[in-house]
Parts: C-alpha cells; structure tokens; sequence
C-alpha cells in the first residue's frame, strides 16, 4: 500500500475531480471551484485519469527550492558564524559577512540558518518565563520578606541611604522600617534586634542573595556555611530562606516601589533631611500606611513566638570569627594585635583557635568555650587597605568616607608645602 502526502488544496482539487468524473459538475464549475482555467482542468482531469491521485502531487515536493543558496555557500556562512561571530545578532553577523567575506546574504536568511545551527532563538524562545503568583501565607509572622533599597530617600537635602524594609508576607503590613548608612551586617543586626523586641521571633525571614544573607563564594571551603547574619538567626531559632528571584518577593519589593513614592513625598512635606530625624518619622508613617495597604490574613493567628530567657540578643547579633593563637598567645584581627594575659588557660591554647566577638557597640570580647580571655591591645595599625573587597551596596558610603580621608590629607600635605617668599593661594596657576 502506497501512503501519498497530499496539501489540502490537493486533497479539494481531487473531490472536484472525482464529481466531474463522476457527471455531477461540468467543466465550468470545476474550473471556478478549483479556481484555475478550463485548459488546465483538463490536463488535471486527464492526469487524474491516468495517475491517479499521484497526479495531482507537486512533482518539487521534497525537492530543493530553484531560489536556494547553494549548499557549500550555506555550510560555509554557518562555519564563520559559529567560529567568528556566535554572540552576534543576524544583523550584525550579515553585516560582517559581506563586509569581511564577501558574503551577501539577507538578513533574515542569516536569522534562519542561525536558528536552524541552534546559533540564534526567535521572540518566541527569547520570552521571559512566565512566573506564577502564590498565595500569601496563612498567619501573621510565618514569613517575613526583608530588603535594603538605595535611595535618594531624601532628595537634594541629604545623603543617599538605605531603607531596610520588612513586610509580613500573609498581610503585607510594614512590620519594620529602618534608614541606615549601607546595607550591612551590623545595620541588619540592630534593624532584626528592634524587630524581635517589638513583635517577637518570626517562623522565617526571606530575603535575596545578598552576601549578608547566603555565602556567594563558589570556593568557599572554610566556615560552615552561614553568615554572620544566618549564624545569628539559627542561635535564636530562626530560619533564613533565598528567594531565586525578585519576583519572588514581590511584596517587599512592590513596598520597596511604593516607599519611593510616598515616602519620598511626606517627608518632603514634612522637611525632613536627616537619617535620624527619617527614623523618628517612620512609626507614624507606618501606621497610615498598614491601615492604608494592609490585607487581613486567612488566619488570625499571630504565630510570632516571644523571646525565652536563654535567647541572648546581645551575642547573637555579635560578629564572630575564629583566630589561631600563637606561641606568643598574639592574635591579630582587624589590623590590630591582641596578646592575651599569661594565665593558665591562655597558655594552654597556643596554637589553638578561639573566637574573637565584636559587638555592634564597639566592646570586643575574646572567647573559647564559654570563658572570656583577658587581653591587651598590643600594636594597632589603621591603614587603609588598597584593593579591597567592597560589596557594592556598601560602595556609596565607602567613597564618601574615601574622599573625606583623601580631602583631609590633602589639606595636610598643602599647609606643610614649602612656599616662595611673598607667595599667595591665589598665585598658583591652573590650567
């Protein structure tokens, strides 16, 4: 049996052919249903006789166009497409096809044969992918979303800074709103602190991949895996969850979007210009706004667990880092050189690790099990680290502070410059 690939307009003409075969129509009405001339219904009709329906199949059917390029000139484009010019448009690779190989090609040929070599994806392929909304938690402090957004909070009258936000993810009330300096560890350390004292310990925070939050190194081989900041929460019993994209969060960064607008505007209004006089505003500010945008959970359940008496905010909110301690019982952290006191403990931890704790509130402390090390500052060493590590929400205030040193040696250096006799500031020349 002989399976024959038909068009439909094939499968139309051969039911026409078969009812003027069969005397129901005459030539005429076969010629206007086929929509074709009487001369060529009967060579159709005469060729269907003979054939078949095989007769009424395109004889180029499976063949290449007349119009195709040749194949070598199509292997050949592709082959300099994929060594030369692989991240390239079709546009752009048809440019530099004629323009340096001497290859005309159109632009929408080079688009197919890119597709075709996997080289290129059409719009539909290229569309973002389409992320489905959640519901909302159930209770009020399951899930709390924070972020850091950079802003001119204050327009022209002050400083760019940071607003810590955290909404309630069931409700999408504002549960915390903080103006700090950069989006930094100890700023979210005393930001979470005033949360857990004012509502209690949430199921969990959701965050972005921020390096406060999640460790980014792809080699990081020491530590155990958390931050500071996660280090912190699992002491207090508290989980800290990534969200995989913004979209994710969404009603934290849709706050984030509001904030800019009317916060901006009130405290316009209001004259504010300060980073303090904006956190003495933001209680009052965040009531209007709850009672304006907040949503009334499925459940009425406060799930918000309050603090025991053996959560320790003071060294949970501490930055902790461990240090070998030398022969000479020195250690060094943050270019500064303790030495610990010769006691019997101290001297039977010589090349021994212990934690050096560092409260938000500037006392250090050095540990190991449990029992605090008496210690001296033995050499202290500011300098300025050339090259170093910034994050990039911290860059802002790191050139501020960069350009108030550099503003201030410069100032230095100028009173001790050696000046002629009679000389004035306004003699030098510029330019």
């Amino acid at each position: 049996m002989t399976v024959i690939a038909m068009s439909r307009t094939e499968i139309d003409r051969m039911s026409v052919l078969q009812d003027l075969a069969a005397g129901r129509i005459k030539i005429t009405e076969a010629a206007m249903l086929m929509r074709l001339g009487r001369r060529q219904v009967f060579r159709l009709a005469k060729a269907y006789h003979q054939r078949g329906p095989a007769a009424l199949v395109s004889r180029r059917r499976g063949r290449p166009s007349n119009r195709s390029y040749p194949a070598d000139l199509h292997d050949t484009a592709v082959a300099i497409i994929r060594e030369r010019y692989a991240d390239f448009g079709p546009t752009l690779a048809a440019e530099k096809l004629a323009e340096l190989h001497d290859i005309c090609l159109a632009r929408e040929t080079v688009r197919q044969w890119m597709i075709a070599a996997g080289l290129w994806k059409d719009r539909r392929a290229r569309l973002k992918p389409v992320h489905q909304p959640r519901y909302r938690r159930e209770c009020l402090g399951e899930l709390i979303q924070i972020d850091g957004s950079e802003h001119w909070w204050f327009e022209g009258r002050g400083p760019q800074c940071t607003l810590l936000v955290y909404v309630d993810d069931a409700t999408s009330r504002l549960m915390h709103l903080q103006f700090v300096e950069s989006e930094s560890t100890f700023d979210y350390f005393a930001a979470t602190r005033t949360y857990l004292e004012r509502h209690g310990k949430p199921v969990a925070f959701y965050s972005d991949k921020h390096g406060v939050f999640r460790v980014n190194k792809k080699d990081a081989v020491r530590g155990d895996g958390m931050t500071q900041f996660g280090r912190a929460l699992h002491a207090l019993n508290i989980d800290i969850i990534c969200a995989n994209s913004s979209q994710a969060k969404g009603r934290v960064e849709r706050a984030n979007g509001t904030l800019q607008d009317r916060l901006v505007k009130e405290m316009r209004l209001c004259g504010i210009d300060t980073i303090a006089a904006g956190n003495a505003f933001l209680p009052a500010f965040m009531e209007k706004y709850n009672a304006r945008f907040a949503k009334a959970p499925f459940d009425d359940r406060d799930v918000h667990r309050p603090l025991a008496g053996h959560d320790d905010l003071d060294d949970a909110f501490a930055w902790k880092e461990e240090r070998t301690l030398s022969v000479n019982l020195t250690l060094q952290y943050d270019q500064v050189l303790f030495i610990l006191e010769a006691t019997t403990i101290a001297r039977s931890l010589a090349r021994k690790r212990v934690t050096v704790i560092d409260y938000p509130d500037g006392r250090l402390a050095i540990r190991h099990n449990g029992v605090d090390l008496p210690y001296r500052t033995f050499d202290k060493r500011p300098q300025v680290n050339q090259a170093a590590i910034i994050e990039n929400k911290r860059l802002g205030p790191i050139l501020a502070y960069i350009a108030e040193q550099q503003k201030n040696l410069d100032m230095s250096r100028s009173a001790k410059a050696p000046r002629r006799r009679g000389q004035k500031n306004h003699m030098f020349k510029v330019g």
